[in-house]
């Protein structure tokens, strides 16, 4: 069946789009003005919390103690510098006295406590220059921020004869959310214009090279609104925004990249316009449908996780997959409709004395079997066990320091050097008696006597890992008992003390909170669900892979050579970021851990992006064999086809990625720079290097499939075009047996894009 006749079977939603191109571009900018009104202020209603887990032992006694006892619990700290007179000296303490007082009568702030009124030694800096005052601003994280934002200018700066700094959590992630979007907004800056560079050196036409950034804004634009909707419901994290932006432009780029390029073959082999749109939207669009579906799924495997700090990246993930997609298999071929041959149009390549090429038969690009890629490609499986073995030797090696990952929780440090709420909480560790921030919190409940409360004080007191215990502080049938551990706030020897304090028998009812405490819940959370995560991933993409090939090794390939892809990334995170290599000169202080739930995150954003990739090999190489049933000469065929454009994807997805890890907070920039480096390494070394490799070794065995799998695969599964006689035959002589075979798909366009 000729390519014509094929391209000229659309389905019902792309009759419409190819029938109504105007109509669907206007209903398009009209939705898309709505979502910028929609979205407007998406990031002021957005948190930068959500590492705990809501379920936990933990989050149940700080909010029993936010009720109970509001001083036990400050979020609040006034770093107060009594400029070389000493805190002690009576004039000081009266304006300390009076600025405590101050700060109780404000709305949403209680528990208010300083050391003028307690005389408590931890609330008092060693030297005697500076002291603290402490509180607890009331609410959701929104109405604390909004408090925070309304008293801190009137305390901020010089007070009489006192200079005053703000600190405390509260402050930390106000301080951190207002970093995040200035970051994210020279990001965008940053990005924006250089993909269009590359994009016009890609496309050499200014034109094709404005699409992807058009369908890129859409998805941002549109999933803005989405999260501006869920936040009405649920807490979304403000790190999500960081994913919006990346992916939005990073996958409308691949699947533009890929729909335009198609089209413009079709075009150059002298189809018609709306034909070459047909047949595009059957092959590259329909590849681009399950691209799409293995991001999105790869990212809702993070909905099973309680934390909403992962589930704020499935649903921004989710919105801008689905949304990218939509935009490049709707409003992408009604602009190419319109468009035409003018898609060419502008060629900017001209202003340094060069023109596009157009493929001609036995230039070595037309038949896709030369050229640059498939020589690559033809190497490779000339020596394949050497690249195989090389190539995944070194993929583990780099992946090795990940062996020695510890696992924390984040902090202040996460912000720059200047940023007040850290110097705050810096001149509190390094000039504060006690472990500040690492203290520990028993919460007692039920009715109990004075001697039982000592008796229990005393037990945990001569616990080995534990330097102090002050309490109880008993109102009613609640009691709290702050215990300062020996070691630092998230060590090893305070996570174990923390599960000792919860073994410890008592008279009453105890649980525990504190920063140990929340890490210790956090990591139990996530390894407990862990492995239903993996198992979402790994079933869901075989099955998808499985539907778009027909074969039962091709799925487990991918997925084996996606997760060896990721290595270098985890390695680079522990090595860079917890141990602290090349921190001089990319500007962050290592803590000497990586937050939990940072690996989880990248794992499933960087797996979606190698599937991406690896469906766009695989679709190619699939559809030349369908047609020539010759098996190396697909894979030459479709590294060829496909080499340039997944190099040029992964390049300018990896900029835009690049961009996002310029940002002044750490955990951002592990996130962008780990994916990058993931992106790169995956396009440049797996597709192009090991994949090759692989499929020469496992031959034409490689397309086998049981008789079961295979009629499932008949009904269900995905082909387009003709398909060569000598693939089924190559199939069945692989196996033995025509049960074996997978089934030529043209018989029947079995999936209507």
């Amino acid at each position: 069946m000729s390519e014509v006749n094929r391209g000229s079977r659309i389905g019902g939603w792309t009759r419409f789009v190819t029938a109504r191109p105007r109509l669907s571009l206007l209903v398009a900018l009209v939705i898309t003005a709505l979502a910028v009104f929609a979205g407007s202020g998406v990031g002021d209603r957005m948190g930068s919390g959500g590492w705990e887990d809501p379920a936990a032992s933990s989050t149940y006694a700080t909010k029993a103690l936010e009720r109970e006892f509001p001083a036990s619990q400050p979020n609040l700290l006034l770093l107060v510098d009594a400029g070389g007179k000493g805190v002690d000296d009576p004039a000081v303490a009266a304006e300390a006295r009076r600025l405590t007082e101050r700060l109780a009568a404000e709305d949403g702030v209680v528990g208010v406590g300083s050391y003028w009124q307690t005389r408590a030694p931890a609330l008092r800096a060693e030297d005697g220059g500076e002291a603290l005052i402490a509180a607890r601003i009331v609410g959701t994280e929104k109405e604390a921020g909004e408090t925070l934002e309304r008293i801190a200018p009137e305390f901020r700066g010089t007070q009489g004869s006192l200079d005053v700094s703000v600190g405390g959590p509260v402050a930390v992630r106000h301080e951190m959310q207002a970093i995040i979007q200035e970051d994210l907004l020279r990001a965008e800056l940053i990005a924006l214009p250089v993909t269009l560079v590359l994009l016009v050196m890609v496309f050499g036409s200014a034109i094709a090279a404005l699409l992807p950034l058009g369908i890129g804004i859409v998805a941002i634009l549109g999933t803005n609104a989405v999260l501006r909707g869920i936040t009405e419901i649920t807490d979304v994290s403000v790190f999500a925004q960081n994913l919006t932006t990346a992916l939005g432009l990073g996958l409308a780029v691949d699947y533009a990249l890929f729909i335009v390029r198609r089209f413009r073959e079709e075009l150059a082999e002298g189809v018609e316009v709306r034909d070459a749109v047909g047949t595009t939207l059957r092959t590259a669009g329909r590849t681009v449908l399950f691209s799409a579906l293995t991001v999105a799924v790869s990212l809702a495997a993070m909905m099973v996780f309680p934390q909403y700090f992962l589930r704020s990246f499935a649903y921004a993930g989710i919105a801008v997959v689905l949304l990218a997609a939509a935009a490049a298999l709707i409003l992408l071929p009604a602009a190419l409709i319109l468009l035409g041959h003018r898609v060419n149009s502008f060629d900017l390549r001209r202003l340094f004395g060069k023109r596009r090429k157009k493929p001609t038969p036995g230039d070595g690009t037309a038949d896709g079997t030369s050229g640059g890629w498939g020589r690559t490609a033809a190497l490779v499986m000339r020596r394949a066990p050497l690249f195989a073995v090389a190539t995944a030797t070194g993929l583990v090696l780099l992946g090795l320091p990940f062996l020695g990952v510890k696992f924390g929780t984040a902090d202040d440090r996460q912000l720059p050097s200047s940023a007040e709420a850290r110097v705050v909480q810096e001149d509190i560790r390094s000039g504060f008696p006690g472990s500040p921030g690492g203290g520990l919190e028993v919460l007692g409940e039920g009715e109990a006597t004075a001697a039982e409360y000592a008796d229990y004080r005393d037990r945990v007191a001569a616990l080995p890992d534990v330097l102090r215990v002050d309490g109880p502080v008993v109102s009613g049938d609640h009691a709290y008992f702050t215990v300062l551990p020996r070691g630092e706030a998230v060590d090893q020897d305070t996570q174990r003390l923390v599960r000792e304090l919860r073994a410890e028998p008592s008279a009453f009812d105890t649980s525990v909170t504190g920063t140990a405490a929340v890490l210790v819940d956090s990591k139990d959370a996530i390894g407990d669900r862990l492995p239903l995560a993996a198992g979402i991933i790994v079933v869901v993409t075989l099955l998808l892979v499985f539907l778009l090939t027909g074969s039962v090794l091709i799925p487990i390939q991918a997925v084996a050579l996606n997760a060896l892809s990721l290595t270098a990334m985890f390695g680079a995170v522990v090595w860079v970021f917890q141990d602290g290599h090349l921190s001089g000169f990319l500007g962050f202080t290592p803590t000497g851990d990586i937050e939990t739930t940072l690996p989880v995150l990248m794992f499933c954003v960087a797996f979606g992006l190698s599937m991406d990739y690896g469906v766009f090999l695989i679709s190619r190489i699939k559809e030349e064999y369908d047609r020539s049933g010759d098996h190396e000469r697909s894979v030459i065929f479709g590294l060829q086809r496909t080499g340039g454009l997944i190099t040029a994807a992964a390049v300018i997805l990896a900029v835009v990625m690049v961009a996002i890890g310029t940002s002044r907070v750490t955990n951002t920039m592990m996130l962008g720079l780990g994916i990058a480096l993931a992106v790169v390494m995956d396009a440049m070394v797996v597709r192009s290097l090991l994949v090759p490799a692989v499929m020469k070794l496992t031959g034409r065995a490689t397309w086998w499939a049981p008789g079961p799998l295979r009629r499932f695969h008949d009904r269900f599964g995905v082909s387009e075009g003709g398909s060569h006689p000598a693939a089924v035959a190559g199939a069945t002589d692989s196996t033995g047996g025509s049960d074996g075979a997978v089934s030529g798909a043209g018989e029947r366009d079995k999936v209507g894009v």
